[in-house]
């Protein structure tokens, strides 16, 4: 992946595309095509068709996504399961239209079984019962793993799937309801040490078990695979299992290895901010999956591994959020 190539970032304004822009242009990447959703409505087949016939991109990071937190999850699966099917079909099918060479769909690791073994390879795919609170989410993205599958081994496309830990970082959502834990707990704690109260609930028992990711750690990680050698990226793309016999889809997980509880990024959480109060867990509320660890070895072959601490990262966070609060004002 040349610099001077044409490389569109759907999704570019998400906390996923908009690191992923960070991280090219900081590599001298000075041909990103980037479109607002007002620009393009990648939900509007035609619109998409005739972005890629006149841009005609050589590479494709396929951010665009609806995303959210458990009570998102459980209060509009509809949209969840539509919406991401419609964006990522006319997405990639435009994308081997096009002629693109090669094309990374963005996932999440809730694609795997809600009790798959941990640290969670790629095999585990299709192996299990997915997470009920995100499972329309789960699905949308599974069907575009097999959607790049299917292209690959009809249309010879190079398309492959990366499958990030759960994220944080510049540009993420503060929704209180609608956003991921990292988030809504940073704008939670800095509310209520604004406030001096005495307490701040948090969601669930405190004891599943997450990753957690940088964005900008995330965004190198997938630039690297774009731009791995030939040799090495056809390997990533797995194969034809009625040829092979073989379950090996075009995936790779992206993560840091190592987890911690819900309970301990509270603490880690209220440090960051400053808060001083008792943290009150909330047993009432859902828990999600267990634990949910990936398995990065596969990432790890092609030699890059992550690289911010996870106390460093939620300071870098926060200091994005204090400074959104400061621009709104």
């Amino acid at each position: 992946m040349q610099t001077d190539a044409r490389v569109y970032v759907a999704g570019h304004r998400g906390l996923v595309g908009s690191a992923i822009v960070r991280n090219l242009r900081a590599k001298g990447f000075d041909h990103l095509l980037l479109r607002s959703h007002a620009e393009l409505d990648l939900t509007d087949a035609e619109r998409v068709e005739a972005f890629f016939s006149s841009e005609r991109p050589e590479y494709v990071f396929l951010a665009a996504a609806k995303v959210g937190g458990i009570a998102a999850n459980n209060a509009y699966p509809a949209e969840f399961i539509r919406d991401n099917l419609a964006i990522q079909t006319h997405v990639i099918h435009s994308a081997w239209r096009a002629g693109v060479r090669r094309l990374l769909f963005l996932g999440s690791s809730c694609i795997y079984p809600r009790l798959a073994p941990q640290p969670i390879a790629e095999s585990s795919l299709l192996t299990g019962p997915l997470e009920a609170t995100n499972r329309p989410y789960a699905l949308a993205k599974i069907a575009g793993i097999e959607m790049c599958w299917s292209y690959n081994r009809q249309y010879g496309t190079r398309f492959l799937a990366a499958m990030p830990t759960n994220l944080y970082g510049p540009g993420d959502n503060y929704h209180l309801e609608n956003s991921h834990v990292i988030p809504a707990l940073l704008r939670k704690f800095h509310e209520a040490k604004q406030r001096k109260d005495p307490t701040v609930s948090v969601w669930g028992s405190g004891t599943p078990r997450r990753e957690f990711m940088y964005s900008d750690d995330m965004a190198d990680a997938c630039v690297h695979l774009m731009a791995l050698p030939d040799d090495t990226f056809q390997t990533l793309l797995g194969s034809d299992e009625s040829r092979s016999g073989r379950f090996e889809p075009p995936l790779v997980n992206i993560g840091v290895g190592h987890d911690i509880t819900i309970a301990e990024l509270a603490q880690l959480v209220a440090k960051v901010t400053g808060y001083a109060g008792e943290i009150v867990l909330d047993p009432t509320k859902p828990d999600g999956t267990p634990r949910k660890l990936l398995n990065v070895d596969r990432l790890e072959r092609t030699g890059w591994r992550a690289r911010t601490p996870l106390t460093e990262g939620l300071q870098l966070a926060y200091r994005d959020f204090v400074a959104s609060c400061t621009e709104k004002n």
